[in-house]
């Protein structure tokens, strides 16, 4: 090839390539639904408009320089690309900056990782290889001389492309930067390099909220709960468990589709289906949890306030002060632990358990592990909950212990031994795997559930169930689909954050509950089951026997559930049968009309509050003991 004959510049090489790479990207591996014309262009034009204003800063260096410049730039982006997509493959959602000091927690994912990993991901990074030898190969030829006003111009140019193109976000989705806990819109309408950067501005006005706050925001969100969430009545269940030993179960990653179903004609969950029948059911309960995931549920039970939209609150506000439900039970006479085959430090749970007022906490040094009683993220079940049952029978009574099982967990991975269904058969081996590994879980339980039994402690005892969060994402709406024989659409998939929830009363005759409920009403449920007031409380939940309610249940992301409606970006469904009532794609403009839009602005609401309360610190200010 003739040198001379190159004249496309490297800094331009690498912005159309890593801009077509970009898109490919968003296109075909993120699960960014568009719905109409206007979205198309954007989420086509974000990618080359981002590219071009990154590599585009190279005229301003000299020549040599705009080669490096340009090199490490595509391979940064690409690395950048490349873990929001392995991240996206199991969560369907972007990385943010708190989850990034999470990184003590790398070391513990282990197979969840590699799981994630494609061998065709190489592809990703041909652009690299490209500008890279071309840089090598041609470099003289492709370095440019630029004048000031080539340097203003290319500069202008960057800057004007990137306000066109926020202008058109903005038309298609008016206040997209006040919808903050929406990652994909925020990454469909600006790209995921602008979103990181905004994200950055979000975590430093986070940090910075707790200094300037001074207990004065305090006084609308106490008026809130009043209004809202404080309901002074008592049920007819308000004592019923006095003095009762509470352990509660947190089922990694169980979902209510499993639950009184089959799979190749065989139940998934045998003992949890006959469980129904001598319980208190909910058989619309939602897990609320985002990015910290189990940790989050941990966080919404043992607080009810929200969890972060960003990281995950145990790390990165563990040190607040909380009126958390050990801390209160605690001051009627329990002691209060927690069971976890898991390092103490994973999640941060050493310094948040100690924190909210648990007294001594069960990691992976309380057990015997080895490679035979261990699969995937550790211990198996049947080995934790076996090995738990000497510490359990120790405890001073009355106790609250908290029980986190682990191998229903991503990549749900189990021992030919172990495994008494066969696995599925779909294009998703993650939707394969899991019903043996829920199989597991649930002969686990039952096994518990004897050995409670023959303790004694069983008939002194609640047991509650539930679910911590989604096993199954979006990420294999194929599978899902085959599975449940319907269209996996957006309706099914917040059907889907539906978890098991149980409360187990030995001598009570079960019932099934179909209110719709949340995580977020565990706490208030379990002090009021225990005869404790909750009257001086500040929560954002409700005792779930109580007939007067809050008519929402709102999950982290904005979408929520109500009696009647499912919403979830920005499409409104009747809750019953899934039917499209309609699709408010602008909700400040012509989508006032829509049967959902009065409780989007509730949700919205609560879900500020409790930031606020979370980033301020706000409960510092407040007296619970007045």
């Amino acid at each position: 090839m003739n040198n001379k004959k190159l004249q496309l510049p490297l800094y331009l090489l690498a912005a159309l390539l890593f801009g077509l790479k970009t898109y490919v990207v968003y296109r075909f591996i993120f699960n960014i639904s568009l719905e109409n014309f206007l979205q198309e262009v954007i989420l086509f034009i974000n990618p080359f408009v981002t590219a071009f204003f990154i590599f585009a800063i190279a005229v301003w260096f000299q020549k040599r320089r705009q080669l490096k410049y340009t090199k490490y730039m595509i391979l940064l982006g690409s690395l950048i690309l490349y873990f929001n997509i392995v991240f996206y493959r199991n969560f369907s959602d972007f990385i943010t900056i708190p989850l990034l000091f999470q990184g003590s927690n790398a070391a513990d994912l282990g197979s969840s990782v590699l799981g994630l990993v494609e061998w065709w991901d190489i592809a990703l990074f041909l652009d690299v290889i490209v500008v890279w030898y071309a840089a090598k190969k041609y470099g003289d030829n492709l370095l440019l001389q630029a004048n000031k006003r080539y340097k203003r111009l290319a500069f202008a140019l960057s800057i004007i492309l990137l306000v066109v193109n926020y202008g058109l976000a903005q038309i298609e989705r008016p206040q997209l930067l006040q919808r903050t806990f929406d990652r994909e819109y925020l990454v469909k309408n600006i790209g995921v390099f602008n979103y990181h950067i905004y994200d950055a501005v979000l975590h430093s006005k986070s940090k910075a909220q707790r200094a300037f706050a001074d207990g004065n925001e305090l006084s609308e969100i106490t008026d809130y709960m009043e209004n809202e969430t404080t309901i002074n009545e008592k049920s007819e269940l308000f004592g019923v468990a006095k003095d009762k030993n509470v352990i509660f179960i947190s089922l990694e990653s169980v979902q209510s589709f499993v639950i009184n179903n089959t799979m190749n004609g065989q139940e998934v969950t045998p003992f949890l289906n006959e469980l129904i029948d001598d319980s208190y059911y909910f058989e619309n309960f939602y897990h609320q949890t985002e990015q910290g995931k189990t940790s989050d549920s941990e966080f919404l039970v043992e607080n009810s306030l929200y969890p972060s939209s960003r990281g995950a609150v145990y790390f990165t506000h563990a040190q607040n002060d909380y009126h958390a439900l050990p801390e209160i039970i605690g001051q009627h006479g329990y002691n209060s632990n927690v069971f976890h085959a898991n390092n103490k430090s994973f999640w941060n749970r050493d310094v948040m358990y100690d924190n909210v007022g648990y007294e001594r906490f069960y990691d992976i040094n309380a057990y015997e592990e080895t490679d035979e009683n261990s699969v995937g993220w550790g211990l198996k079940d049947e080995e934790f909950f076996s090995q738990s049952m000497k510490y359990l029978q120790g405890l001073p009574q009355p106790f609250y212990s908290k029980f986190i099982t682990l191998t229903n967990h991503y990549p749900f991975d189990l021992d030919e031994e172990d495994a008494t269904i066969d696995k599925y058969n779909s294009n998703s081996k993650t939707l394969n795997q899991y019903f043996q590994t829920v199989r597991y879980t649930d002969e686990s339980l039952r096994e518990f559930f004897d050995d409670l039994k023959q303790s004694g402690l069983y008939e002194d005892s609640i047991i509650v169930i539930m679910g911590d969060h989604y096993g199954i994402s979006d990420f294999h709406k194929k599978a899902m689909s085959q599975y449940l024989e319907t269209e996996y659409n957006d309706y099914q998939h917040i059907q889907a954050q539906r978890v098991p929830f149980y409360i187990h009363i030995p001598g009570h005759d079960g019932e099934v509950i179909s209110k719709i409920a949340g995580q977020i009403d565990v706490k208030p449920t379990l002090l009021h089951l225990l005869g404790i007031d909750t009257s001086n409380d500040l929560s954002f939940g409700t005792d779930l026997f109580l007939d007067e309610r809050k008519d929402f249940i709102a999950l982290r992301d904005g979408s929520f559930i109500t009696d009647d409606y499912v919403y979830t970006k920005d499409q409104c469904f009747n809750r019953e049968t899934g039917e499209l009532l309609d699709s408010t794609n602008q909700l400040a403009g012509e989508g006032e009309d829509s049967v959902c839009q009065p409780y989007v602005e509730k949700v919205e609401k609560e879900l500020s509050y409790s930031d606020q309360i979370v980033y301020g610190d706000l409960f510092r200010f407040y007296d619970f003991k007045d």
